[in-house]
C-alpha cells in the first residue's frame, strides 16, 4: 500500500462535487487540498541498530533493510490518526525491516532479538486501524519490523474435510484465488480484504462482511503453528477437543504480542455457484434492528446482513461516489442490505425465509440493485477518507457490539459523546452509524465520523476517540468486536477484561516472551 494513505494509487478518489458541496454547507471547507509532505521531505527517526547487528541479522535472516523507503513504509498502519502522522515533516520507523522465510528463522531472530533487546512488530498487510504497528521498542535498544510476505504459499489442502492450510503472508485475494483452483473459498471479506494477511486476520479476530453466514475468523479456524521466543507450537487437529482449555484462543486476537503466526489452518467451503442480492428499506433504525434481530435468532438466513441508520442512509454511502438520498430512500429511514449464497435452491430459499420475515417485521423490499451496488464498491470507502483528509476533513470509524436489548441505548451513547466532543474542538460532526454483524444475542456497531479538522488534528481525535471509548465501555459494549486494541483501545481493556484477567494476560506474556520483546504497547494492559 501507499506510504501515506489506503491501497494502491491506482485506485485512489478525487471527492465529488456533491461532497464538497455539502462540505461546504455543513463544515465551512473549501475543498482545495493541504499541502502535506512527501516522501522525500520526511525526516525518520534514525536506526539505532549498529553494523554488528546488522551482520548478526543478515546471517540469520538475509537481507536487511535499513534505507528510509524500506522504513517508512512499515512505520505504522492505516488509522486516521497514523496517516495524520504520516503528514507531519518528522516521524518515527522501525530500525530495520527484516522478512524471514522458514518458522526456523523466525525462532532463531527472536533467540537474537531476546539477547539483544531488540522489539520485533510483526508486520502482514499493513492495515491496522488501532495503532497495532507502531514502531514502539518498551524501554529496549532497538525495534525490528517483521514482514511476513514470504510466508505467501497454500501448504496444503484437505477437500474431503473441508479444510486447508495457509501462510501466515497470504493477502485475502490470494487466499481466494489459491482455494478457488481447487473449487473453494474462505468467504472472508473485511474491508481490508484486497491488502490484509490471513495471519493478520488471525491475530486480530478479523470479522468479514460475510460474517452472518460464514461467521467471524476465529470461526473458521481449526489450527495454527506460532512462533515465540520460548519455542513453535502447533495448535489444533481434531475438529473439537476436551484436552484442557483451546490454547489457539490464546493467539487469535493476540496481536503478536505472544507470538508469530507463521501458518493458519482453516476451515473453507466449496465455492458458490450463485449469489443473490436484495435491498430492503425500514422507516427507522428500531424498526430495521428489530427486523435483522429476528433474522439473526431465526437462523438460516443471509450471508450479510447489515442496516446503516438514518443519517447513513441519507448520505447513501452504500453506494460511494454518490451523495444524498435516491427515489427509493426519499423518505428517509433505514436501508438493510443482504445477500444469499449456494445452490440455485439453497439461495432462493433463505432469501424466501429471511423475506418473509423482513417483511413482517416492516420492511419494504428495492431487488438487487443496491445490494449489488453495495457489493461492487464495499472495499472502497477508505479512498473517500484519504481524498477527506486531503482537504482538511477528518473522517474516522470505531465499532462495538453489544446485546439487542442495549443496542439502541449504546448507539445513542456514543452518538452523543462524538457529537460533543467534537463541538468542543470547534465543529460540528456528523455521525454515521451501521450494524454490520450479527449474533443471536446481539450486534455490532460501525461508525463513522466526520469533522473539520482543527490545527492540532491528532489532539482533535484523541479526544474523540477517548469520549467514545468511555460512553462504550459505560454503556455495556465491548472496546472493539473486530478492529483489535493494538496501543489504541490499550487504555480500555482493563476495564473490560478486570483485574484476575489482566494477571491472566500478563502471566501468559511473561511465560512466552519473558524478555518483553514482541510488540510492545500493544493489547496488554
Amino acid at each position: 500500500m501507499r506510504w501515506n494513505a489506503w491501497g494502491s494509487a491506482e485506485s485512489a478518489t478525487t471527492l465529488p462535487q456533491p461532497i464538497k458541496d455539502l462540505l461546504g454547507q455543513v463544515l465551512g471547507i473549501s475543498g482545495e487540498p493541504i499541502s502535506a509532505p512527501t516522501a522525500l521531505e520526511v525526516q525518520l527517526s534514525p536506526s539505532r541498530l549498529t553494523s554488528t547487528d546488522v551482520a548478526e541479522l543478515e546471517s540469520i535472516v538475509g537481507p536487511v533493510g535499513t534505507a528510509d523507503g524500506d522504513r517508512l513504509i512499515r512505520s505504522g498502519g492505516k488509522s486516521t490518526l497514523d496517516l495524520f502522522r504520516r503528514r507531519q515533516p518528522h516521524q518515527d520507523a522501525p530500525d530495520a525491516v527484516v522478512a524471514p522465510a522458514t518458522s526456523e528463522q523466525i525462532a532463531e531472530l527472536l533467540r537474537w532479538c531476546a539477547d539483544r533487546s531488540i522489539a520485533v512488530v510483526p508486520f502482514g498487510g499493513g492495515t491496522s486501524v488501532v495503532g497495532g504497528l507502531d514502531p514502539e521498542a518498551g524501554g529496549l535498544r532497538g525495534v525490528l519490523s517483521v514482514d511476513l510476505r514470504n510466508f505467501d504459499q497454500l501448504v496444503s489442502i484437505d477437500p474431503v474435510s473441508g479444510q486447508a492450510t495457509l501462510g501466515a503472508g497470504v493477502t485475502g485475494p490470494r487466499a481466494e484465488e489459491l482455494l478457488g483452483a481447487h473449487g473453494f473459498s474462505l468467504g472472508h471479506f473485511p474491508q481490508s480484504f484486497r491488502f490484509a494477511t490471513i495471519g493478520g486476520f488471525a491475530a486480530t479476530r478479523s470479522s468479514g462482511q460475510a460474517s452472518a453466514g460464514h461467521g467471524r475468523f476465529d470461526d473458521m479456524v481449526t489450527g495454527m503453528r506460532v512462533v515465540t521466543p520460548t519455542g513453535v507450537l502447533d495448535l489444533g487437529g481434531a475438529p473439537k477437543t476436551a484436552a484442557g482449555p483451546d490454547l489457539r484462543q490464546l493467539f487469535l486476537g493476540s496481536e503478536g504480542t505472544l507470538g508469530i503466526i507463521t501458518e493458519v489452518t482453516l476451515r473453507v467451503r466449496a465455492t458458490a455457484p450463485i449469489t443473490l442480492h436484495e435491498a430492503w428499506h425500514f422507516p427507522d433504525f428500531i424498526t430495521g434492528a428489530a427486523a435483522l434481530r429476528a433474522v439473526a435468532q431465526q437462523g438460516g438466513g443471509p450471508t450479510v446482513m447489515r442496516l446503516s441508520d438514518e443519517a447513513e442512509t441519507a448520505v447513501n454511502l452504500t453506494s460511494p461516489g454518490k451523495i444524498g438520498a435516491t427515489d427509493d430512500t426519499a423518505s428517509g429511514g433505514a436501508l438493510a442490505i443482504t445477500t444469499f449464497e449456494g445452490t440455485g435452491p439453497v439461495a432462493q430459499a433463505r432469501q424466501e425465509l429471511a423475506a418473509a420475515v423482513l417483511t413482517d417485521a416492516g420492511g419494504r423490499s428495492l431487488g438487487a440493485p443496491r445490494g449489488q451496488a453495495w457489493e461492487h464498491g464495499r472495499f472502497d470507502a477508505p479512498y473517500l477518507r484519504d481524498a477527506l483528509l486531503d482537504v482538511g476533513v477528518g473522517c474516522e470509524t470505531l465499532e462495538t457490539a453489544t446485546t439487542w436489548s442495549n443496542l439502541t441505548a449504546l448507539k445513542d451513547a456514543v452518538t452523543t459523546a462524538l457529537t460533543d466532543a467534537i463541538a468542543t474542538s470547534g465543529s460540528p460532526a456528523l455521525v454515521l452509524c451501521h450494524i454490520s454483524h450479527t449474533y443471536p444475542t446481539g450486534a455490532s456497531l460501525y461508525f463513522t465520523v466526520v469533522y473539520k479538522c482543527s490545527d492540532d488534528p491528532i489532539v482533535q481525535w484523541q479526544a474523540a476517540k477517548a469520549a467514545a471509548s468511555e460512553a462504550i465501555v459505560a454503556g455495556g459494549g465491548t472496546i472493539t468486536h473486530h478492529h483489535a486494541v493494538g496501543a489504541d483501545h490499550r487504555p480500555w481493556v482493563a476495564a473490560e477484561i478486570g483485574d484476575v484477567g489482566v494477571r491472566i494476560l500478563r502471566a501468559v506474556k511473561d511465560a512466552l516472551d519473558p524478555t518483553g520483546i514482541l510488540n510492545p504497547g500493544k493489547l496488554i494492559p
